[in-house]
């Protein structure tokens, strides 16, 4: 699987996540926000900016990736609750959040988009975090290639 070319990448994106894993049909990347687990998932479809953007069986196969996503992040994380959004308020390019939530946490109980200011991971953590994301995540089922 290839990565998505990083001339494809919102810069946006790129500046606030950290590559994880590729998917068959999305990047995995890690949000560097040390205050919630959180990934994001980026459908590697150009110009694709919403899910009904996207032919039906890629729009499957987008759900079946966030929803491995969701079940491994709130098992590795000890999350109490998954948030999934798919925003796009900021950055056009179609992607979606997997967001680990705890009860407590600093925007507990609201969202957590526009709360308060990033905190990013130290390196030598973001190194073992991404790590034992990538070993935890796998791959999900692969049901074939789901083209955009």
């Amino acid at each position: 699987m290839e990565r998505l070319d990083p001339v494809d990448l919102d810069p946006r994106l790129a500046a606030d996540t950290v590559f994880v894993a590729p998917w068959p049909l999305c990047d995995v990347r890690l949000m560097n926000d040390a205050r919630y687990p959180w990934l994001v998932l980026i459908p590697r479809c150009p110009g694709a900016s919403e899910p009904f953007d996207l032919d039906p069986a890629v729009q499957d196969r987008l759900w079946r990736e966030v929803s491995h996503a969701a079940r491994v992040l709130k098992t590795w994380s000890g999350a109490d609750k998954i948030n999934v959004g798919a925003l796009g308020n900021v950055v056009a390019q179609l992607h979606v959040h997997v967001v680990g939530r705890r009860v407590g946490d600093e925007a507990w109980p609201g969202p957590v988009w526009g709360q308060g200011t990033a905190t990013s991971y130290p390196d030598a953590e973001l190194s073992l975090l991404v790590a034992g994301l990538q070993a935890a995540l796998g791959q999900p089922e692969d049901e074939g290639p789901a083209p955009c």
